[in-house]
């Protein structure tokens, strides 16, 4: 008779591979040190409204320390943010990417199954971008449902938010404004709303992404980007 595993693990103990397979069903990944941060932003960019709990989301207030914290952090060298994300709130989202962009510290931002709505300024956010030939991204103009209220007031604000949008987008990757702002408001493309669904190569030919690339690309370019940094100092 096999002798019973146990299963609960104190508080300050790591568990046994024996105990994470009964538990979890998997071996526990061995802890490795080193000098890439990876970030991930993944689902619905939640920002100061709370999202259902069956949302998959990622909030914002626990990114922006996140990236403080990476940026003091001596042992960091550069990071790495891994997105597949439906976009989400606006101001959340550009504040992530504007604190990405702000930072010294080297960094490529990889487009893993989806990089859409406010996901874009997200992608082109970091110091390099790539995405993976099967992901999309999805461009298309600022949304709103429910109640408006002052038409005309709304309308101005919307458009002022929407420019705010286009000039990160712009001033952070090689596309044109006119080829952004043309995607932004095709009618043909998506079958209830206007924009344009760009796939893998796409988004490269028309400038939004540097290159067409894996995790081994991105990795490969991120340690080539701190070392330079490295020899610099």
């Amino acid at each position: 008779m096999e002798p019973e595993i146990p299963t609960d693990v104190p508080e300050n103990e790591a568990p046994s591979p024996q105990q994470s397979m009964v538990s979890t069903g998997s071996t526990p990944i061995p802890e490795v040190h080193s000098p890439i941060h990876c970030l991930t932003i993944i689902g619905q960019v939640e920002g100061h409204i709370v999202l259902p709990p069956h949302n998959k989301t990622t909030k914002y207030e626990h990114i922006l320390p996140m990236l403080i914290a990476i940026e003091e952090s001596p042992e960091i060298k550069g990071f790495l943010v891994l997105l597949n994300t439906v976009g989400g709130d606006v101001e959340a989202g550009l504040a992530i990417a504007e604190m990405i962009s702000g930072m010294t510290k080297p960094s490529v931002s990889i487009v893993l199954g989806g990089g859409h709505s406010i996901g874009v300024p997200l992608a082109v956010s970091a110091d390099y971008s790539f995405i993976v030939p099967s992901a999309t991204m999805t461009v298309h103009p600022i949304r709103m449902t429910g109640l408006v209220i002052g038409v005309p007031q709304t309308y101005d604000y919307f458009n002022r938010m929407q420019e705010r949008v286009v000039n990160y987008v712009v001033d952070h990757s090689g596309i044109e404004w006119d080829t952004f702002t043309e995607l932004m408001m095709r009618t043909g493309d998506m079958a209830n709303d206007v924009g344009t669904i760009l796939v893998g190569e796409e988004a490269v030919q028309c400038g939004l992404i540097d290159e067409v690339g894996s995790l081994d690309k991105a990795l490969l370019r991120l340690k080539g980007m701190i070392k330079e940094r490295e020899k610099e100092a």
